[in-house]
């Protein structure tokens, strides 16, 4: 087992009608707060509107920066600090999914000391402080809620890279499972299949903790359970509860208590897919990951088994990547390139970009066959 530290200072608040206290938690930091958020869905769905309800309650000016799209970009999250500095708001209210909550951490980061958001992005500059972030979740996916990363993208260098930082932490994050009710059926299953890819990333990180392992296959056995449910309706509140919970859970960092952070592999191929192809996050993973095994089963079959044995009761390495390909399938997720547009003109491109960009896992290494191994069972 992999030496450790707990620390997770997000206030988490969970259930109906959370929101109602998003004004005072806000105003505990000052008077002026950012919000920022999407492309419109928020506001269309009423959202938008309960948010300034509840700070406008509490007298808090706003300050809107609106348009962040999925796989945010790097230009959005530059005009948003600037924004935010020339305002001097004193705290950001994300209110949006994964992408927007993601874009403003690295807003919160580039604010006080006016950082340029790729240079922190790329650890190329230290940051010392951060203005304070209160996330209003409206997709359950990434588990960026309760953690300290960040996923960005830049078109000019086709990169789509992650950043963590202890102070990106949100101060507390309002999770209404209500709020993703309105999520269509695509992005739902694109949720789930994010959540279990997260899982399965600390399940393949070094380090040997059992306790962990059990955590893993927990949350994965809930989400392959309330998944596919979800999808046959909804606007079931428990079974939304229960997506978001899972998801919070895939990533808050109990998963990885006793290993090394996780191995990331999978997540670099499916960021190259996105930067590339504009491929929504989840449909990546579940083209990326049974292809990613059907690598390990060759080169790394032993935690595979374990995997097999735990989720599908036999150590067939074959039967959990069946498995999980039928699960993917199940939830309307693609687990093939030529599934989302992509054909064989394509792959060599792709297959450059992730050497150019050194794609590969902190646990198991890819080399530039491994890549080219996995594109062709992408196929």
């Amino acid at each position: 087992m992999e030496n450790f530290i707990i620390y997770n200072p997000t206030k988490l608040h969970f259930g109906d009608e959370v929101v109602e206290n998003l004004g005072k938690e806000t105003k505990s930091y000052g008077k002026k707060t950012l919000l920022l958020y999407g492309k419109g869905s928020v506001v269309r769905n009423g959202y938008y509107q309960q948010v300034v309800d509840q700070l406008n309650k509490s007298e808090i000016e706003i300050i809107e920066y609106a348009g962040i799209k999925s796989n945010p970009l790097i230009s959005d999250v530059e005009a948003a600090a600037e924004l935010g500095r020339k305002h001097q708001v004193d705290s950001i209210v994300a209110l949006g999914g994964g992408s927007v909550i993601d874009s403003a951490k690295i807003v919160a980061l580039c604010i006080p000391e006016a950082l340029n958001a790729w240079a922190v992005m790329k650890y190329r500059v230290k940051t010392k402080e951060a203005t304070p972030i209160l996330a209003v979740l409206t997709l359950a996916a990434t588990g960026t809620e309760m953690n300290g990363a960040a996923v960005v993208q830049n078109p000019e260098t086709k990169e789509k890279i992650g950043h963590w930082n202890p102070l990106s932490y949100p101060k507390h994050s309002f999770l209404d499972p209500s709020f993703t009710a309105t999520v269509p059926e695509d992005y739902t299953a694109y949720g789930v299949v994010d959540l279990i890819a997260h899982a399965f990333e600390s399940y393949f990180g070094k380090g040997d903790s059992p306790l962990s392992d059990r955590f893993v296959v927990a949350v994965v056995e809930d989400a392959m359970e309330f998944g596919p449910k979800l999808l046959e309706n909804l606007t079931d509140y428990d079974y939304r509860a229960n997506i978001m919970l899972d998801a919070t859970c895939a990533l808050n960092g109990i998963l990885s208590y006793g290993k090394a952070g996780g191995d990331w592999g999978v997540h670099s191929i499916g960021h190259t897919l996105s930067v590339l192809f504009d491929t929504p996050h989840g449909a990546s993973l579940s083209i990326a990951y049974p292809a990613w095994m059907k690598l390990q089963k060759k080169n790394n079959p032993e935690r595979l088994e374990k995997l097999a044995k735990q989720l599908f009761g036999s150590e067939d390495v074959d039967l959990l990547i069946q498995g999980m390909e039928e699960f993917f399938v199940k939830m309307k997720s693609p687990i093939r390139l030529n599934e989302i547009g992509i054909g064989d003109d394509k792959c060599e491109e792709f297959v450059e970009l992730m050497i150019k960009n050194n794609v590969s896992g902190y646990n198991y290494q890819l080399s530039k066959e491994n890549l080219r191994e996995i594109v062709d069972f992408m196929k």
